[in-house]
């Protein structure tokens, strides 16, 4: 994995649309590699190299279960290097989206009723 605040591989791994694919895919809870090979049109070696970058990168975790190896987003890792380089490049943004956009806040509250 790499240092906690050394953030390349993160930006790496998310530079490609499988590797997001696959991070959203992971969203709803821990997916099995072959169910997560099974939602692509490329082999599964392929699936098995974008999941080793997405883990070498820190975004997923991975744990056995019998003969099956079961894949989880990391989100604070995500989040935590995503926030970083917010932070840095635009810091006015991060007030903004913990205001306007995080549900039940008054900013979204005031967009629905519009």
């Amino acid at each position: 994995m790499t240092e906690p605040h050394d953030d390349s591989g993160v930006f790496r791994a998310l530079a490609d649309p499988t590797r997001r694919q696959i991070l959203e895919d992971l969203r709803g809870g821990e997916l099995a590699a072959g169910r997560i090979a099974g939602r692509f049109s490329i082999s599964a070696p392929s699936v098995s190299r974008h999941l080793g970058v997405l883990k070498a990168a820190g975004l997923i975790t991975e744990r056995r279960d019998g003969n099956r190896i079961l894949y989880a987003l990391a989100e604070d890792r995500l989040a935590a290097s995503v926030g970083r380089f917010l932070s840095a490049v635009c810091p006015e943004q991060i007030v903004l989206r913990h205001t306007k956009w995080r549900p039940g806040t008054r900013a979204d509250e005031k967009e629905t009723e519009a």
